[in-house]
C-alpha cells in the first residue's frame, strides 16, 4: 500500500512539471519568430530612414534650383568714374532689385587684371559673366569656348561664339548730334566764355577703335553745321587718369576751342574739371554729367549700358539668353541720346540759345528716319 502510494505522487509530479513545460521545437519556433520580427522591425526603421532621406534630397534640389543666378561683371577699369563703368553698375544693382540675382564686379586697370578676372569668373560657380566693356572682348574670344556651359555677354562689340550675347550701340548717332550742338553752341560769342574762333575739341580715354567710332559721328555732326570746322582730338592713353584729361583739355582750350567733348570714362571727371576752370565747356558722356560742373557742361551724350547689362541679366533670368546673338542700340531704341539741356537753361537764362534744342531735335529725327545716315567707324554699325 505503501509503495502504491508513492508510485501515484511520482506520477502526479511528473504530470504537473510536463503541463508547465514547454517543448523544446516550440521555444525553437518562438525565438525565430522574435527574431523575424525584430529584422522585420530593423527592416522597417531602414525604409523610414530612406524616405525621410529622401525628402531631404527632395529639399535640398528644390533649393539648389530655386538659388539666385550668379553674374560677374568683369571691368576694364573702376566703379566710381562717373560715366561708363558707373552706368553699367546701375543696371546691375536694377537687375539685383528685380530678379534677385547675386552681383560680384570685378575691377581692373590693366589687360592682365581684366583676364585674370575673366578667368577667375570663368573658373567659379557664376551662372552669367559680363564683360563691360570691348576691351574684354579678345580675352572672351581665347577662353569662352573652354567654358560652353557658360554663359557670356559682351558689352559695346560683337563676339561671335555660341555662348555670347553680344550687344553695341549707335555711339556715332548721339556722337553726331553731340558734335552738332558743339558746333551750334561756338557760334554764340555773346555767351561769356566762347570765342570767335570755329574750333571745338574731343578728349577720349584709351585709343581704341569704339572711340573712333564715337570721333567719326562727332565729326561727321559738327561738319553737318559748319563743314569748316575744326576740331582737335587726343586720347588720354588711360580711363582713369583725370589729371591727364584735364591737361589735355586745357592745351586744346589754349588752341582756340571753347568746348570739348568728354568721353574718357574715369578720365572724364578731369576733362570736366578744365571747363570749369578755364570758363569754357564741356559735354559729357555715357552717364547724365550736366551736374557733375553745372553750368559748364552743356549736355551730355548718353549711352544706355545700364540698359544693356540689366537686358542681358533679364535674359539670362527669364531662360531668353541667346548665344551667338547681336542687339543693336541706336537713337530709334533709345539706346543713345543727349539730355534736354535743362542744366545749361537754367545757368544761361534768357541768354540760352533754343536753336540748338530744336535743331538737335530736328536732326534726331532725321537719323531715325533714314533721312540722314551716320558714318560708322570701320568694323562698327548695325550691319557688323
Amino acid at each position: 500500500m505503501k509503495k502504491l502510494l508513492q508510485l501515484a505522487g511520482a506520477l502526479l509530479l511528473t504530470l504537473s512539471l510536463s503541463a508547465c513545460a514547454t517543448p523544446a521545437n516550440q521555444a525553437k519556433e518562438t525565438k525565430e519568430e522574435v527574431k523575424q520580427e525584430e529584422t522585420q522591425n530593423e527592416e522597417n526603421k531602414e525604409v523610414e530612414n530612406k524616405d525621410e532621406n529622401k525628402e531631404e534630397t527632395k529639399e535640398e534640389t528644390g533649393k539648389k534650383s530655386d538659388k539666385p543666378l550668379k553674374v560677374a561683371i568683369v571691368y576694364t577699369g573702376l566703379l566710381g568714374d562717373k560715366s561708363y563703368n558707373d552706368s553699367a553698375n546701375i543696371g546691375a544693382k536694377k537687375a539685383t532689385d528685380d530678379f534677385g540675382v547675386e552681383v560680384t564686379s570685378l575691377e581692373g586697370l590693366t589687360a592682365q587684371e581684366w583676364e585674370a578676372n575673366l578667368i577667375s569668373a570663368c573658373e567659379d560657380d557664376y551662372d552669367l559673366i559680363i564683360g563691360a566693356s570691348s576691351n574684354i572682348a579678345d580675352f572672351i574670344q581665347e577662353h569662352g569656348p573652354n567654358y560652353p556651359d557658360k554663359m557670356f555677354a559682351v558689352i559695346d562689340t560683337t563676339v561671335d561664339l555660341p555662348n555670347v550675347q553680344s550687344i553695341s550701340f549707335a555711339q556715332n548717332e548721339g556722337s553726331f548730334l553731340a558734335g552738332a550742338a558743339a558746333a551750334l553752341f561756338t557760334q554764340h560769342t555773346e555767351i561769356e566764355g566762347v570765342n570767335d574762333k570755329a574750333i571745338i575739341g574731343w578728349v577720349g580715354g584709351m585709343d581704341i577703335p569704339v572711340l573712333h567710332d564715337f570721333y567719326t559721328g562727332y565729326e561727321q555732326g559738327a561738319k553737318y553745321i559748319n563743314p569748316d570746322i575744326k576740331i582737335l582730338q587726343s586720347f588720354a592713353g588711360s580711363w582713369t587718369d583725370p589729371l591727364k584729361g584735364k591737361e589735355l583739355t586745357l592745351a586744346q582750350f589754349d588752341q582756340g576751342a571753347d568746348i570739348v567733348m568728354n568721353v574718357a570714362s574715369g578720365t572724364g571727371p578731369g576733362i570736366l574739371e578744365a571747363a570749369k576752370e578755364a570758363g569754357k565747356y564741356a559735354i559729357g558722356v555715357d552717364l547724365d554729367q550736366d551736374n557733375d560742373q553745372p553750368g559748364s557742361v552743356l549736355t551730355s551724350m548718353v549711352k544706355r549700358v545700364d540698359s544693356a547689362v540689366y537686358l542681358t541679366i533679364q535674359s539670362a533670368v527669364e531662360g531668353n539668353f541667346q548665344g551667338g546673338s547681336t542687339k543693336y542700340l541706336s537713337l530709334a531704341e533709345n539706346g543713345v541720346s543727349l539730355t534736354d539741356f535743362s542744366v545749361m537753361k537754367e545757368h544761361l537764362g534768357d541768354k540760352f540759345p533754343q536753336e540748338i534744342v530744336d535743331k538737335v531735335d530736328e536732326l534726331a529725327k532725321k537719323i531715325i528716319d533714314g533721312e540722314i545716315k551716320v558714318d560708322n567707324y570701320k568694323g562698327f554699325g548695325k550691319e557688323q
